[in-house]
């Protein structure tokens, strides 16, 4: 017996774990998951986009658009914070983060502050919007690699009745 050939690469393991963590988020338009990866490959922190513990998905606005305290951005917590804040580590540097939407200026400063090296992301759908346009450059300064993932599958099935 050989053992499996078919098995996840470690970019697609971890982008995987990032995107089921997405499927918690309950925003209506854009659910984004992170996991933050060891040099050594274990898994430290994982998030998704949200609104702050204590905060009321029902009473805060999800709407994108109208008067700034009527839309969600003023509230939301972003996967790449909730994942640094919920890590297991209190050294980040020299981790990797895998995020399924190229992070945003104020997500960047937070992993260039906790010294992560390496953003793996799989959309960078606002690449031309001003604030992703900053987080590129703040990244190009302080040295961390960016990264576009082209999976190696284009989907994981996730099937639980085998273990029911």
């Amino acid at each position: 017996m050989h053992k499996r050939s078919d098995y996840l690469s470690w970019d697609d393991y971890f982008m995987a774990v990032a995107l089921l963590s997405a499927q918690r988020s309950k925003d209506p338009s854009t659910q984004v998951g992170a996991c933050i990866v060891s040099p050594q490959n274990k898994i430290v922190g994982i998030g998704y986009n949200g609104f702050p513990i204590g905060c009321s998905d029902d009473e805060l606005p999800w709407d994108r658009e109208g008067e700034p305290l009527d839309t969600k951005y003023p509230y939301v917590c972003h996967a790449e914070m909730n994942a640094i804040v919920n890590s297991t580590q209190a050294n980040l540097s020299g981790n990797r983060l895998y995020v399924s939407l190229f992070p945003c200026n104020e997500c960047a400063k937070l992993i260039i502050q906790v010294g992560i090296k390496k953003v793996v992301y799989l959309s960078d759908k606002y690449a031309e919007n001003h604030l992703f346009v900053a987080a590129r450059k703040m990244f190009a300064m302080a040295d961390v690699v960016t990264e576009k993932l082209i999976p190696k599958r284009g989907s994981i099935l996730l099937d639980f009745t085998p273990y029911l």
